[in-house]
């Protein structure tokens, strides 16, 4: 499937990697039970980033988002975790060390190493250096937005409070089977490629974690454009990961998904297309 159906909306490099500064007053924090069921228990908060929207966004949305930080790990292992592998939909494989900002792309016969801080890189085709060809060029300068789309498919639960987001409760709801939900609105304030669109974030009040998610190619729109599930969940190294993004008809899913503590030698910068990491 072509890149540019599938490019969402993503925030930048410091947003994800969730800057260490956390707002006064909210360290801790307990969603408000919905239609007489207790939502959780009380949880730590995870820092939002810098340029989060803290005005614009409520109380029970940041408890939620906390709350599902902490089932998917916790702020802690998040920060532990410093590789992430993982299989797009388009048939791609990336890497990205987020501790040096390092990301590596390939598809078939072409590779691309690149890193997000310098916006520098290289590419390469059966293991041969093209980054002064057109078609070398071109793909160095794709890179950049397929992160964003790409790890944002992976790791949209990490980003409910990062940078430009504004996270409010839209209410109670269901899951496409029918069993209740949390909604969290999920908006954006002049970052990422599209920063236009919405997302509704549905969590399950029972595993609280996120199993779906809608997405709106603007805010104003009332239908969203599709919704899918956010589910298959299991542990990847220090982090509970969710492979499946289907709507229950096309199979959509990521596979191939590490998360690891260390960077394997000779992997990053490696030329030539690798096996996916296990």
């Amino acid at each position: 499937m072509p890149i540019s159906r599938v490019l969402l909306p993503s925030l930048p490099v410091a947003g994800l990697a969730l800057l260490l500064l956390a707002p006064s007053g909210c360290r801790s924090s307990k969603p408000a039970a919905t239609g007489g069921r207790a939502a959780t228990s009380q949880v730590v908060a995870y820092p939002a980033a810098a340029g989060f929207d803290q005005a614009g966004s409520d109380a029970r949305a940041l408890a939620w988002a906390d709350t599902v930080m902490r089932q998917m790990g916790g702020y802690e292992a998040w920060q532990q975790t410093r590789l992430l592998g993982w299989d797009f939909l388009d048939g791609s494989y990336q890497l990205w060390d987020k501790q040096t900002g390092d990301f590596r792309w390939q598809k078939d016969t072409l590779v691309a190493v690149y890193n997000l801080s310098t916006k520098q890189g290289r590419t390469y085709s059966k293991g041969q250096d093209i980054s002064t060809t057109e078609k070398g060029k071109k793909l160095l300068d794709r890179m950049y937005p397929i992160w964003v789309n790409n790890s944002w498919w992976l790791l949209m639960p990490f980003k409910l409070k990062d940078s430009g987001v504004t996270l409010t409760y839209k209410g109670p709801g269901q899951l496409m089977d029918g069993t209740p939900a949390e909604v969290l609105n999920m908006t954006f304030k002049n970052v990422g490629v599209t920063p236009d669109n919405k997302y509704e974030v549905y969590i399950s009040p029972r595993t609280k974690l996120v199993e779906e998610w809608a997405y709106f190619p603007k805010a104003t729109d009332a239908q969203p454009a599709f919704r899918r599930r956010w589910s298959e969940y299991r542990q990847y190294g220090p982090l509970q990961l969710a492979a499946d993004r289907t709507d229950g008809k096309d199979g959509r899913r990521l596979n191939h998904i590490t998360a690891r503590t260390t960077v394997p030698a000779n992997v990053m910068q490696n030329p030539a297309p690798i096996a996916r990491l296990e």
